[in-house]
């Protein structure tokens, strides 16, 4: 890696840092990677709807929800062309670089990130060194921001190297919401590609510790289900409602209840509710949000028909309807043999790693399963790296942050897996 692409990899991810955006609304990262993929001098770019399957995006919000990140990445400088690419939530990037005949290899990385207030306290690093994030509310808190920068300092190493093939870089949007996955999978990018790679910094490993594979990601869905009634005075005439409130109320405690599977583990949850209008009214409308998982993908779609059974039993137990719906999902794809082999291999030349492990299972959701799924069906080979890096305190919580150091380390095991790769035939 050039002298000057080492260097920036820091000021990358602060930059990112600075400037989160939830997902489908990630107008100014999109832009900040089209102009550093400018910089680097790739062979392709294709942005927005060219990057996507629009039809095959999930959890998209609605124009109200999009329109104020838009309003303000135009405000921050972002072209009028860029924004008309990726307008109506049309995010994200896919880099392609060729150099030669050699197999085609494929990364993917995040570009959003959560909707949590970030810490100002004067011990949170960001905070005190300057790069903690300008939009409130909302917060780089998983570590996207160092998957963005390690992406793009592979993508500057591996063009200085002699790797001979092509390198896709996906940069796909809407990871945390599960809502890109797909959409990144079924636009066409993936075509070809021999090897794909997805990766995640820290998860409980210190800087210097690779996980050459993941296995077993929970396959995952996100529904929410309105539960609709009928008001009435909640004093005089309760016995003229049909009470949503209680619909939402027994499906909750019922879901809890789904009986355990002999073949493996199983989620579900309610993480949110909303409805009603006052204390003394019978609740006309009600609606929760829920998920579910599995430790296999036949597993979790076991768990999803018995919550919606459960959904359709509470409403027709409270003279009510229900209308459940997927808001996204993904499948549980395991890392390939081979190339757990090859990252552990390449993994004890790189410096600063101490420790490698093999295979690990992985114990939470991941969208880009969806990618791995769509490369290992086309007779590809697939692998979901970890990379250790130390944080000061859990991923998804206001104090997140990364070792900086552990993005050289990344750039340097991606770029020489994908030089080793080149050289062999798929």
């Amino acid at each position: 890696m050039s002298h000057d692409a080492r260097a920036r990899l820091s000021d990358l991810r602060r930059a990112f840092h600075r400037h989160p955006e939830p997902g489908w609304r990630e107008f100014q990262t999109t832009a900040r990677v089209v102009a550093e993929l400018e910089r680097i001098g790739v062979d392709e770019i294709a942005v927005g709807r060219d990057a996507l399957a629009t039809d095959a995006r999930m959890a998209v919000p609605d124009d109200e929800e999009i329109r104020p990140w838009l309003d303000r990445a135009r405000e921050a400088g972002v072209s009028d062309d860029l924004l008309e690419r990726t307008a109506g939530g049309h995010t994200g990037v896919v880099a392609t670089l060729t150099q030669g005949e050699g197999p085609c290899i494929g990364l993917r990385v995040d570009l959003d990130a959560i909707s949590i207030h970030e810490s100002d306290a004067p011990d949170h690093r960001p905070a005190a060194e300057g790069f903690r994030s300008e939009h409130d509310g909302y917060m780089h808190a998983c570590g996207h921001d160092a998957h963005l920068a390690i992406a793009l300092g592979t993508l500057a190493a591996v063009k200085e190297s002699d790797f001979r093939g092509t390198l896709k870089v996906l940069f796909q949007p809407a990871e945390e919401i599960s809502g890109g996955g797909k959409a990144m999978a079924e636009s066409g990018h993936l075509d070809g590609v021999d090897y794909l790679f997805a990766l995640h910094v820290g998860l409980d490993h210190p800087t210097g510790e690779i996980v050459a594979g993941v296995e077993s990601p929970l396959a995952m869905a996100h529904l929410t289900a309105t539960f609709e009634g009928a008001s009435a005075h909640a004093g005089k005439a309760p016995n003229e409602g049909a009470n949503a409130m209680q619909a939402a109320a027994s499906a909750i405690q019922n879901a809890y209840g789904i009986a355990r599977h002999r073949d493996g583990a199983t989620r579900v949850n309610v993480g949110r509710i909303e409805g009603g209008s006052a204390s003394n009214v019978i609740a006309e409308e009600v609606t929760i949000d829920a998920e579910v998982r599995g430790e296999t993908t036949a597993l979790m779609t076991y768990a999803r028909t018995e919550l919606e059974r459960i959904l359709y039993a509470a409403a027709e137990l409270h003279d009510c309807d229900v209308t459940p719906r997927v808001i996204s999902e993904s499948p549980c794809v395991d890392s390939h043999p081979a190339l757990r082999e090859l990252i552990g291999n390449v993994a004890w030349e790189v410096d600063g790693v101490d420790r490698v492990i093999p295979s690990e299972e992985f114990g939470v959701s991941e969208d880009g399963t969806y990618l791995m799924q769509r490369v290992q069906d086309a007779g590809g080979l697939a692998s979901y790296v970890l990379i250790g890096t130390d944080h000061p305190t859990s991923h998804h919580t206001p104090t997140f942050d990364v070792d900086e150091a552990s993005l050289e380390i990344g750039v340097d095991l991606l770029s020489d897996a994908f030089v080793e790769l080149s050289r062999r035939r798929p």
